[in-house]
């Protein structure tokens, strides 16, 4: 694939050179954005994340990706009908009026408005054919792929496989609809007290094989950080980080997946939460550790950072640099304080926190990878719509919540 699209850029450069530099680059993000597709779901899924990157990706690029968040190439009218009359075969059909035309097309599945019998609007999540093989394979060539990296020096005390094995079962869990069934009401009944907040309710008396009913929400459209008064979007961004640092810290619960096409915002800075597919529940012992990570990070202290980095490894640092590691660490976050959104960038931070673990032989429970995750997915959104928020310390309250009444401390030590 790589070298089919690589040969087809040539002449199509070629033929808008002339043109300038804006046309070729025009015709090389359209490549990327094409070949990205071919490639298939597990590859638009990170193209997806990548694409809220603005730090690490020119902006042009990342506005191409962002295509990919809810407007893939839809499956054709005939398949979608094939996959949707075999889920219905030999039962009535639920559907008083179906439009095939979808109104959304991600990587895994299309969806389409549909009306009910008894007249309620529904929207219809319909899962692509044939997809759940390719991401199966995708995803053990990954695996293939870390279990060669852990061979390198360096990098045999690196959790890759584990990594790797964590993160392939929650991206494949999107392809069954009945578990993202009960995640849109778990996180609906989890955050039911937020007025702001609104979750599709799942329709619980419709299920089928690759099929998703779920109540429609009117009126949804991506709004620009540009579009609102600056109050608003400091508003806005405020309740997102609220409804995150609520997943993570007292339910245990990772969206990492909060993408442009899955997080809507309206003028009035309400927020709406679609797609429950790549959820991830942590463990009490590792949303605890993370917890107090995040909370002493949020304090500057570094020192204690480190210490429960050591505290979450299997073998407790055994065989490690930990007076360097320490030292470090606590550079890093002090570096770090109190800096606003537009000051401090997690992946740069993420990348130097893996980094100082490499070299000093010491890795973290593999499970933080989800939180920094959903992390750095709304990150690129927050800088949009408020660079300038505290997003450490508006983790505080509910970190303080978390830590005396959320999550049973770690047994002391015999």
């Amino acid at each position: 694939m790589l070298a089919r699209h690589a040969l087809a850029t040539v002449p199509a450069v070629a033929r808008s050179a002339p043109r300038g530099s804006t046309a070729v680059r025009v015709v090389l993000r359209d490549r990327l954005r094409a070949l990205v597709c071919e490639l298939g779901a597990s590859y638009i899924k990170g193209a997806q994340l990548l694409s809220t990157r603005q730090d690490l990706l020119p902006a042009a690029v990342c506005e191409t990706l962002g295509q990919l968040h809810d407007r893939v190439p839809a499956m054709s009218t005939e398949q979608a009908r094939i996959v949707v009359d075999t889920a219905f075969a030999g039962r009535e059909w639920p559907f008083a009026e179906f439009d095939w035309t979808p109104i959304a097309s991600g990587s895994i599945a299309c969806v389409y408005r549909a009306t009910l019998h008894d007249g309620r609007e529904v929207a219809v999540k319909v899962r692509r054919p044939g997809i759940g093989p390719r991401m199966h394979a995708d995803f053990a060539l990954l695996a293939s792929g870390a279990r060669l990296m852990q061979r390198l020096p360096g990098m045999r005390r690196l959790p890759a496989s584990e990594m790797v094995g964590q993160i392939s079962e929650a991206v494949l869990r999107q392809l069954d609809f009945e578990t993202e069934a009960e995640s849109l009401r778990m996180l609906g009944g989890n955050l039911s007290d937020l007025d702001f907040l609104r979750v599709p309710t799942p329709v619980d008396e419709i299920r089928a094989d690759g099929i998703l009913v779920m109540e429609f929400i009117p009126g949804l459209r991506r709004v620009t950080g540009g579009e609102l008064p600056a109050e608003t979007a400091a508003l806005a961004v405020r309740r997102v980080l609220h409804c995150v640092y609520r997943m993570l810290f007292l339910d245990g619960v990772v969206h990492c997946d909060l993408h442009p096409g899955n997080l809507y915002l309206d003028l009035q800075g309400e927020v709406v939460l679609l797609d429950a597919g790549f959820v991830v529940h942590l463990k009490p012992r590792v949303r605890r550790l993370f917890a107090e990570f995040f909370f002493n990070m949020s304090r500057g202290n570094g020192r204690q950072c480190a210490d429960i980095i050591v505290r979450s490894t299997d073998n407790g640092g055994a065989g490690a640099d930990l007076e360097r590691f320490r030292t470090e660490i606590i550079e890093l976050v002090s570096a770090t304080h109190k800096k606003s959104a537009g000051e401090f960038q997690l992946a740069p931070f993420a990348a130097k926190l893996f980094d100082l673990q490499r070299r000093c032989g010491l890795y973290a429970a593999p499970e933080f990878v989800f939180p920094l995750l959903s992390l750095l997915v709304i990150e690129g959104m927050i800088n949009e719509f408020d660079a300038g928020v505290d997003f450490q310390a508006e983790a505080k309250p509910v970190l303080i919540k978390s830590l005396l009444t959320a999550v049973p401390r770690e047994p002391a030590a015999s």
